[in-house]
């Protein structure tokens, strides 16, 4: 704390007016938000890995270059564990859609508008922040490859399927798994895989408009990813007619940036990229559930499946 407050005053030249700690972002970062003297605010980051802190404080800059909705970098430390950035204010997408969320997926129009703007926004920063962009300051790795989703698809096998007891052959099982890594692998894109793109990380201006935070695990990859863990999201509860419609909204928006593939093409490939999330998750939620017996995680699989 007393490395964020000396940078801020070197940045600032002057005492923070009062520090409010953040609540957890399910990181090991600490956010603090610092009331200037004269009333505005920034947000102060502690961090706990270099390597992360570095990869979150060069994309941020790469993508304010071009010109894209995330905050500004504003001051870092010599070690880079803590950085000073702009404030996008307390209004996440979780926090707007929070009603059509608990009405079991029953979303009104200004929701499904805020969902409509916020997918239609992504192919912006996965393109267009790709332009130009030094991969190797990537963390943890530079591109979504075999090696990494035969990693997600082990760890699917051992925290969830084995505590299940369910009876597979394994070795076919081990069989699929590469040629499915194969698959996804295939089409290589010039492009930004955020990789935890959720309406957690989307903040909201006064008028709606969509801001990302959070994209320091991003690397290069296929655009197909991150539009599955946004709208397969089982605590979501997105209807089959919304989710339609939202991918139909990216795949309009994604022609402004990029040559696309036909409508059958792009369907199937996102399929495959659908499968895939549901395997990482089931096996983040087993971990949790069935090794750390937390109840929330074991009540959360079977949406998940559905």
């Amino acid at each position: 704390m007393e490395k964020l407050i000396n940078l801020y005053k070197q940045w600032a030249g002057e005492e923070p007016a009062d520090v409010i700690k953040l609540a957890g972002q399910g990181s090991n970062r600490q956010y603090f938000r610092i009331i200037k003297q004269d009333g505005d605010t920034v947000i102060g980051v502690i961090g706990t890995s270099r390597d992360e802190d570095h990869a979150f404080v060069y994309l941020a800059n790469h993508f304010n270059l071009r010109q894209l909705p995330v905050p500004k970098i504003l001051a870092v430390s010599d070690d880079e564990l803590c950085y000073i950035q702009t404030d996008l204010g307390g209004t996440s997408l979780f926090d707007a859609i929070k009603g059509g969320r608990e009405a079991g997926g029953r979303y009104n129009q200004k929701e499904k508008e805020l969902l409509k703007k916020t997918i239609r926004e992504l192919p912006n920063i996965q393109l267009r922040g790709a332009r130009g962009l030094d991969w190797s300051n990537c963390y943890p790795q530079p591109e979504f490859d075999v090696d990494s989703v035969l990693f997600d698809l082990n760890y699917f096998k051992y925290c969830f399927l084995k505590p299940t007891d369910l009876d597979f052959h394994e070795l076919k099982l081990e069989a699929n798994f590469r040629l499915f890594a194969k698959d996804l692998t295939s089409e290589k894109m010039d492009c930004f895989l955020y990789r935890d793109f959720q309406a957690r990380n989307i903040m909201l201006d006064e008028n709606g408009n969509p801001y990302f935070i959070d994209f320091q695990g991003g690397r290069k990859g296929p655009f197909y990813y991150d539009l599955a863990s946004f709208l397969w999201q089982a605590s979501a509860k997105y209807s089959f007619k919304l989710r339609r419609e939202l991918v139909w909204e990216y795949y309009q928006s994604l022609k402004n940036y990029t040559e696309v593939p036909s409508v059958r093409h792009f369907v199937h490939r996102l399929s495959l990229f659908v499968l895939f999330r549901t395997l990482q998750v089931l096996g983040a939620y087993g971990f949790r559930g069935y090794f750390e017996r937390k109840k929330h995680f074991i009540e959360s699989i079977p949406p998940a499946i559905q």
